[in-house]
């Protein structure tokens, strides 16, 4: 059976989300949407252009018609403002909201069938609107938050202690944001916990460094950041496509997990054909299960401001 992705946004991280995943041959499809037709068509062009020297034979396709994501097993959504320097995940809460809705009003209509991973920020409460527009089910509707947030603190440790990144095992849970909780007691280096290998000064250095990795970027480039997002994402739709059940921190819909309900925060999820079934609850020690109630506390505030 030909697996398809649609990606909503041509974008940075859009178009690269699309090179990697035909770089991979995760998909036979891969449509890319975006309100210019031209630029979509043009970087579609481009990148199929590029698979004969891949050995891959991937046909991707751009245009601004959404009725070519019909038929997609997954959805992708990049599309919205970007943060600017200065600004935080939040303040685009009120400009991505409406094309959010949009977005989604559409994939109810074209590609009814989808798991959708949502990149747009502020992502729990982009997510949270994508699920109640679409009225999908709670395991069709992903944020990509602990993905990313995970590697950035993997890569931090592995430079602080000048070690192979895959010898780090990191879990970044809680909002996309600055109220992102780094589960200290889940991290480990060689499976010893990361306590003994790195100071605990040093350590909230790194853990501080992570929340503000996107600010970082956006302060050093101009624009925000977008290959570790993308390669995040494909993570994801690989683990989903090929059922393998990776056990990843992803921002989902809680209904009474870890005390929490009615929200979309960043939780230890298996990614798999069916989308994401929340783990079995973690045992966090007495301060990181603080971390998660303000910081779902601020995931909540921005969900009220939602005209929905």
């Amino acid at each position: 059976m030909t697996k398809k992705i649609s990606i909503i946004g041509a974008g940075k991280v859009g178009s690269t989300t699309a090179h990697i995943l035909a770089l991979k041959g995760l998909a036979e499809d891969i449509v890319l949407i975006n309100r210019t037709e031209g630029i979509a068509k043009g970087i579609a062009l481009d990148i199929m252009e590029s698979m004969p020297v891949e050995g891959r034979n991937v046909k991707v396709y751009g245009s601004s018609n959404y009725s070519l994501i019909s038929g997609s097993d997954i959805v992708v959504i990049t599309a919205g403002a970007q943060r600017k320097e200065g600004m935080s995940r939040e303040d685009l809460l009120k400009i991505n909201s409406n094309i959010v809705t949009e977005i989604s009003n559409e994939i109810k209509k074209y590609a009814p069938e989808s798991i959708i991973i949502i990149v747009t920020n502020p992502l729990d409460a982009m997510a949270y609107l994508v699920k109640k527009v679409t009225g999908f089910e709670r395991n069709r509707v992903i944020g990509m938050a602990g993905v990313l947030d995970s590697s950035r603190l993997r890569s931090f440790m592995a430079e602080e202690l000048k070690a192979d990144v895959n010898d780090i095992n990191a879990l970044v849970l809680g909002s996309h944001g600055d109220s992102m909780v780094a589960a200290v007691s889940h991290t480990t280096f060689n499976g010893a916990p990361i306590s003994k290998m790195i100071g605990n000064e040093r350590l909230g250095k790194l853990i501080a460094r992570t929340k503000d990795a996107g600010a970082e970027i956006i302060k050093l480039e101009g624009s925000s950041a977008f290959y570790a997002p993308a390669s995040s994402v494909v993570s994801m739709i690989d683990s989903i496509l090929n059922d393998k059940m990776k056990m990843m921190p992803c921002s989902v819909y809680v209904e009474g997990e870890y005390g929490l309900k009615d929200i979309f925060i960043g939780l230890p999820v298996a990614l798999g054909k069916n989308g994401a079934a929340i783990a079995e609850q973690l045992s966090l020690d007495e301060s990181e299960k603080e971390e998660l109630i303000l910081s779902s506390e601020k995931i909540s505030k921005s969900i009220k401001e939602l005209d929905i």
